[in-house]
């Protein structure tokens, strides 16, 4: 059993290959065997080994794991290694389950489509010829950039090995680059002095064009004044040929990871991505202006058209202004893939690069040498010597103008490669949303005559409204690419409720349409509660420090929710329940749970809800869902805050 918690302690830290090896004796021991086998392939899947976690996934849904996007994470490893049949089917299971996260359910179905047309995307291979670098080794080597006649790039050679997956720490390392630069060897040599700190990772550089300005990624830096432990973005400048010693650049987030920089052709502008609050998806890219004196504007979100749900990251503008990058949110052949960005006349065209650059695992970092035609790129695709390798591609040196013109132009009507075109004409698609109302409960069934009012998200200016059929069905309304939008569902006798939607990485890219015209309709479901005396809701994810009871911010994410509740059924008084588990005094417990219940209350309060709405009430350690709970799962179920209908 010390194992098994030992397992969970490396993994709570992110200690990943620590975690494994505790997990592992664990499994031979037999403990929490399905458990163990899904926070076995957790841990690979969280350090970036998809093709590690999928015999793992398999045990623990094989033991009827009950994690609800367990088989999501399955198919998608699955995908990785471009077993597609498989991956299909396990999404297709996973977006059929009852009760699985919304979002993840849509990004099942989309998974589905994009695997459709994964022999469309392996037809578009380039005439470029692939070399694996002989520099490259077991470990990491990624993030290749050009400075002169070196090869700057990232590579785990530092003597500190990184516990999350067990390599050695990441540093920043040179190679003069060969006459034939597909077989650049030797051995690397540090960067730079002033940029190799030997108790953190170094990884990701950009030059200014000018070489004398160096932007580069650091995190786990293990000391205790860094205020932001994630990943942090760094400068450093050649000033009579040494590079000064790196200082962080004002436009990190110490919440975020802020990685893989990037500069413009002319040097003014800095791209780079992040998973800052207020972004699209995961990872976004971003870009910030930079002026003579040094100072950065504030970062902006390159937008919906580059960015989606998935990651987007590794930046790299070409000559002529062409945005290269890599994501797995556009339709891809398996994780991160490589694609390029065009803006013409205000329509930006995304275009996988497809094969040889692209494959089911990892492809991102490109670059170019000399002319558009030759450059690097890192891929931990099989066959390679190690984790991510770096490699050269090389392209034909001549080619018939004309043909180069019309397969490159991306606004060619008559481009036969140009995604956005079918006979001439330009693809449109009208998209539009419809739903369902149901009662919540063990056997849903449909609720007629319930009025659906849709709002847009900022404010509560209707839309348009719907009646529901017998059937509970209603709609469908015309919806646009990129809003988001409310659902206000009432109806006498259930508790209104409001239901977010959208449209954000729901667009249809245009290589999945085969028609000038396409109509799309996204369905709903949206459940309502009966409004009855004394029925009690546990509200989720509203924790507490330990022995503490200010709110903290996201569980005042939670309680913004039941202010929306509260707002939206103006004649409902409630208690607000606060439960504590039983590793105190039943005393200590009592008062502890009666402050947090008032806090909640006093917080409500401070957003608008009248007091005479609402009681606190403190029960302590004397209702637990668990009464002998072990496990600190177990005991936080016991943890909870929940609010009862008293009269409406």
């Amino acid at each position: 059993m010390q194992a098994y918690k030992d397992g969970q302690k490396k993994f709570a830290n992110g200690e990943y290959d620590l975690a494994i090896k505790g997990f592992q004796k664990a499994a031979e021991a037999n403990i929490e065997p399905t458990q163990t086998s899904y926070l076995i392939a957790e841990s690979y899947r969280l350090s970036n080994r998809f093709k590690e976690s999928i015999p793992y996934y398999k045990q623990a849904l094989d033991g009827g794991i009950t994690n609800p996007d367990a088989r999501f994470q399955y198919a998608y490893a699955l995908k990785t290694t471009g077993d597609y049949a498989a991956a299909s089917a396990q999404f297709s299971e996973f977006a059929k389950t009852q009760n699985v996260p919304q979002n993840l359910q849509e990004r099942a179905l989309r998974e589905i489509e994009i695997i459709r047309i994964a022999d469309r995307l392996k037809a578009t291979k380039m005439e470029v010829e692939l070399k694996d670098l002989p520099l490259n080794t077991a470990g990491a080597e990624f993030a290749p950039t050009v400075l002169g006649n070196e090869l700057i790039f990232s590579a785990s050679k530092k003597d500190k090995i990184y516990t999350n997956n067990g390599q050695p720490m990441l540093g920043l390392y040179k190679i003069n680059i060969a006459s034939d630069p597909g077989n650049t060897q030797g051995t690397p040599v540090q960067f730079s002095s002033e940029v190799f700190d030997p108790e953190a990772h170094d990884a990701s550089p950009a030059f200014s064009p000018d070489g004398k300005t160096l932007v580069f990624a650091r995190s786990n830096t293990g000391k205790k004044k860094d205020k932001s432990p994630d990943v942090d973005l760094y400068m450093s400048r050649n000033i009579n040929g040494q590079w000064t010693p790196p200082a962080v650049l004002p436009i990190n987030d110490s919440l975020a990871w802020d990685g893989s920089p990037a500069f413009s052709r002319d040097g003014k502008t800095l791209y780079f991505a992040s998973n800052r609050a207020g972004g699209v998806g995961g990872i976004d890219i971003y870009r910030t202006n930079m002026d003579a004196s040094g100072r950065f504007s504030r970062p902006v979100n390159m937008g919906k058209d580059i960015n989606t749900v998935g990651d987007d990251m590794f930046p790299y503008v070409a000559e002529g202004g062409k945005l290269y990058f890599a994501s797995d949110g556009h339709p891809g052949l398996g994780k991160l893939d490589l694609f390029s960005a065009t803006r013409t006349q205000g329509v930006i065209t995304i275009e996988n690069l497809g094969l040889p650059f692209n494959s089911p695992q990892d492809d991102f970092g490109l670059v170019f040498y000399q002319t558009l035609k030759k450059g690097f790129f890192a891929s931990n695709r099989d066959g390679g010597k190690g984790d991510d390798d770096i490699y050269y591609f090389a392209g034909p040196e001549e080619e018939d103008s004309t043909t180069v013109a019309r397969r490159n132009d991306p606004n060619d009507p008559l481009n036969p490669n140009n995604p956005n075109y079918i006979n001439g004409k330009r693809k449109v698609v009208r998209y539009f949303l419809a739903g369902t109302v149901i009662a919540n409960g063990e056997t849903p069934t449909p609720i007629d005559s319930a009025v659906v009012h849709i709002l847009p998200d900022t404010s509560d200016t209707q839309i348009a409204e719907f009646p529901t059929a017998k059937d509970g069905k209603f709609g469908k309304q015309p919806v646009e690419e990129g809003r988001a939008y409310q659902l206000l569902v009432q109806r006498k006798g259930y508790i209104s409720k409001r239901e977010p939607f959208s449209m954000s990485g729901r667009n249809i890219p245009p290589i999945f349409l085969t028609k000038e015209l396409t109509d799309t309709t996204f369905n709903v479901t949206i459940k309502l509660d009966k409004l009855e005396l004394n029925k009690t809701f546990v509200l989720e994810n509203i924790y507490y420090d330990l022995n503490k009871y200010n709110i903290r911010p996201d569980a005042a994410v939670e309680l913004d929710k039941l202010v929306q509740i509260l707002k939206d059924n103006p004649t409902m008084t409630i208690e607000l329940s606060s439960h504590t588990d039983a590793r105190a005094t039943d005393s200590y417990n009592m008062t502890l749970s009666q402050n947090r219940a008032e806090s909640a209350v006093a917080y409500l309060a401070s957003k608008g809800i009248e007091a005479d709405r609402m009681e606190a009430k403190g029960y302590g350690e004397r209702e637990l869902i668990i009464p002998n709970a072990k496990t600190e799962e177990e005991h936080q179920r016991n943890r909870r805050t929940e609010f009862t209908i008293l009269s409406y």
